[in-house]
């Protein structure tokens, strides 16, 4: 059995060693709230612009001042770096002609890439009429964009089941969506059943795995309970007692995305998204065992 075991992880490290840096990843930020937040996030951007990305993303919040800082964001990285940004943008307390205006503007502003979201809707909003299906269409009218989606391979909280959640990805791929990122899992055979399923219903977009590398395992545990994402058992052993060892944590969660990338590169995956949560040290690290370096 250690022979089996032995033999599996050498299969693994083998598969991972050549790849040669042949896939592609990608970069989530959010926008800074404070002058100290944004010197760490423009410190990431620089530590990561050299691995060359397909693009960043920037997050995007229901809030009239988070949109402003979005924006702000986008324009300085397309000003100041190489790298193609890719804003994200909702539903969520904007009305149509809001989004096509905004949509046109950045066309002219030269970005080509979207994030199209429904958006988390604000506690107390009536049930939702519009999707991201509906976003999609609507950024379609206006020009050729870029546009990923998300997926849930643990299902959307809001959506009946898993069928209707399949359903509605569909929808989004149908109405134009040139891709999938998923929400964060730590399941990777959740994952791997997800796609055998997107490709059954066919959906013939790549579903791009989303990777959190984690520091933080009380944030994780916050953010798991708002997205409906499982965190095994075996995750809460690994960060059991690291409360106030950040180092370890650190080294812990780097181990665990390697892992994890490990496994999903074997199983044929060549496009990542990290969630950095503007911090560089583990996707860099991540990036650095995948092949993808300066």
């Amino acid at each position: 059995m250690a022979f089996h075991h032995a033999q599996h992880s050498q299969s693994l490290n083998q598969s991972l060693s050549e790849l040669n840096g042949d896939i592609n990843v990608s970069f989530e930020f959010f926008p800074p709230s404070t002058p100290e937040m944004e010197q760490i996030l423009w410190n990431s951007i620089r530590r990561l612009e050299p691995l060359k990305p397909k693009f960043v993303s920037v997050t995007y919040g229901a809030n009239s001042g988070v949109r402003d800082r979005t924006h702000g964001v986008i324009e300085r990285i397309q000003q100041e770096t190489n790298l193609v940004a890719a804003p994200h943008l909702t539903l969520v307390d904007a009305s149509d002609e809001e989004l096509l205006e905004l949509a046109k503007h950045y066309w002219k502003s030269g970005v080509r890439d979207i994030v199209a979201l429904r958006g988390d809707l604000p506690a107390g909003s009536a049930k939702p009429t519009r999707f991201a299906a509906d976003l999609v269409r609507l950024l379609r009218s206006v020009a050729d964009f870029d546009i990923s989606v998300a997926a849930y391979p643990e299902v959307h909280p809001d959506a009946n089941n898993a069928q209707a959640d399949l359903i509605n990805l569909k929808r989004k791929i149908d109405a134009g969506a040139s891709r999938a990122i998923t929400q964060f899992f730590f399941d990777v055979e959740s994952y791997l059943r997800f796609r055998d399923r997107c490709v059954a219903a066919g959906i013939d977009v790549e579903i791009v795995p989303g990777i959190l590398p984690v520091t933080n395992f009380t944030q994780l545990k916050r953010f798991a309970g708002m997205t409906n994402v499982s965190l095994p058992g075996w995750l809460h052993k690994q960060f059991e007692g690291l409360e106030n060892d950040a180092g370890t944590r650190q080294l812990v969660g780097a181990n665990v995305a390697i892992d994890m990338v490990k496994v999903l590169s074997r199983e044929g995956v060549k496009d990542f998204h990290f969630y950095t949560l503007n911090r560089a040290e583990l996707t860099y690290a991540i990036c650095h065992t995948l092949g993808v370096r300066v």
